[in-house]
C-alpha cells in the first residue's frame, strides 16, 4: 500500500510512501522503486491520497496518467 505525499510548500503530490517499509519514493522514471510502484499500482495495489483516503481505482488511474 502506498501513499500520496503533498509538498507542503507547493501543495502538490511530489511522491509517495510505501507504507511497508515507510519509503519516501520521489517521481523519478531512474528509480527502481518508482517503476515497482507503477507497476504495483497497475496490478491493483492500494493508493491513498495524501489525506489518507483510498483512492478508486478510476482516480488511480487519472492519477498514473499523470506521471512521468
Amino acid at each position: 500500500m502506498y501513499i500520496q505525499i503533498k509538498n507542503i510548500i507547493t501543495s502538490q503530490i511530489n511522491s509517495v510512501q510505501r507504507l511497508t517499509d515507510m519509503a519516501f519514493i520521489p517521481f523519478d522514471p531512474a528509480n527502481t522503486d518508482y517503476q515497482k510502484f507503477k507497476i504495483d499500482l497497475s496490478n491493483g495495489v492500494q493508493l491513498n491520497d495524501a489525506n489518507n483516503n483510498v483512492m478508486t481505482s478510476d482516480q488511480v488511474t487519472a492519477f498514473i496518467a499523470t506521471l512521468p
